[in-house]
């Protein structure tokens, strides 16, 4: 059943954004967060939880008990907000984000399988020029079905790995019209299909019987991406299409991917408190992206990000409201894309709440998450976001039998 509902979540999946700076390279990057981890700053390297998915870390895996089976589907909803020389521009996004699963296989080995977003792409603008206008759009993403494993070799620490497939089209649109109502659209797409690495670490140190330290780390290799791109030129009253400068990616290696490190150090007192803090650093100003024409001016340049949260329970046995988990986390992250001589930066705050279901140990996770985006010194366009999360996390019993007395 769980199959089924992973088959039909990939068929289903649409989530989009709305921003402009996702026009440069392969859009904007997402760091294989669930809805509780968003909730806290999208922290998670250092995170092992038995009731939670933590694709961050495959060592995590390993955390999960011996008759738990996790089922994790997430949802977005964004109202993304910009101001313009014509005033400000509302826009709507959204749709399913990830969906995850995982199971013991044995009382040190964890398995996780999913797909998750790595990066999202959509926009829409216009602007006039010499003898008529022309306006830009975008959209697609890559996407990565992941396989994964966790294993403890002995109790304080875990080692861990994904192997994903990477796949997915990014598509951008520039439609010319000129003021004699002549229209010409150029097209260029990219379709990628490759496989991609991530490897993952953790390591406990006890405090006292309540209190303990842990240490969280990621690593993916960089690589040369596998696909292909081309442009295509279509021009109004033809009913011909041309496709101008088609090629395989690798050939060239014109297109790569950076390697990704990233580091997390967690405080947690018993599994009532939780508190994390998270760098990620990816030197993508050694990896490759041959920019289509007319974006000349940007470039990569890397990218890092910081990450604080924390998530608490009242109590684990006490009323309803006792049992609710609040969480709450703020980040900042330079992004790997520079327009001129300006860097793209946004950062955030973030609330959310992990409601336990009445009969079971399923948690419904809520979250609300403000955004903050523009480019420095030079600001040149300034988006504002809010975005609400729900992921719904069922927790049931894995190959249990009742005894029959």
């Amino acid at each position: 059943m769980m199959a089924m509902l992973m088959l039909g979540a990939v068929g289903l999946r649409a989530q989009t954004v709305t921003s402009p700076y996702s026009m440069y390279a392969y859009g904007l990057l997402r760091d294989n967060s669930s809805s509780a981890q968003r909730q806290m700053g999208g922290t998670g390297y250092a995170m092992h939880s038995g009731r939670q998915i933590n694709a961050m870390n495959p060592a995590a895996y390993a955390a999960i008990d011996s008759m738990t089976f996790l089922f994790d589907i997430g949802v977005d909803l964004s109202h993304h907000w910009r101001n313009e020389d014509s005033g400000t521009n509302h826009d709507w996004g959204g749709g399913i984000d990830y969906v995850t699963l995982q199971a013991p296989l044995s009382h040190t080995v964890g398995f996780s399988a999913g797909l998750l977003p790595y990066s999202s792409v959509g926009y829409s603008f216009g602007s006039k020029i010499d003898n008529g206008a022309t306006s830009h759009n975008g959209s697609g993403g890559l996407n990565q079905a992941y396989l994964g494993l966790g294993w403890r070799p002995f109790k304080p620490f875990s080692v861990g790995f994904n192997i994903s497939y990477l796949f997915g089209n990014i598509t951008n649109d520039v439609y010319a019209q000129s003021s004699a109502g002549q229209t010409a659209i150029f097209e260029q797409v990219m379709e990628v299909r490759d496989f991609h690495m991530r490897f993952g670490a953790q390591y406990t140190q006890r405090i006292d019987r309540r209190n303990s330290v842990t240490v969280g780390v990621a690593y993916e290799p960089g690589k040369n991406l596998l696909g292909k791109t081309y442009v295509l030129k279509f021009l109004q009253n033809s009913n011909k299409v041309d496709t101008v400068a088609p090629g395989i990616i690798d050939t060239a290696h014109r297109f790569s991917l950076a390697s990704s490190y990233g580091i997390g150090v967690a405080y947690d007192r018993g599994d009532r408190l939780h508190v994390e803090a998270d760098f990620t650093y990816q030197p993508w100003s050694d990896a490759r992206y041959n920019q289509p024409e007319g974006l000349s001016d940007t470039r990569l340049t890397d990218r890092w990000r910081i990450g604080v949260g924390a998530s608490y329970i009242p109590e684990i046995r006490g009323n309803y409201f006792k049992r609710i988990t609040y969480r709450a986390g703020a980040f900042y992250n330079r992004d790997y894309v520079m327009v001129g001589s300006n860097h793209v930066r946004d950062y955030g705050v973030s609330v959310g709440f992990g409601f336990p279901a009445v009969s079971s140990k399923t948690l419904v996770n809520l979250g609300f998450e403000y955004h903050n985006r523009q480019a420095t010194p030079n600001p040149l366009l300034k988006e504002q976001y809010f975005n609400i999360t729900l992921g719904v996390n069922f927790n049931a019993v894995w190959f249990f039998r009742s005894r029959l007395l």
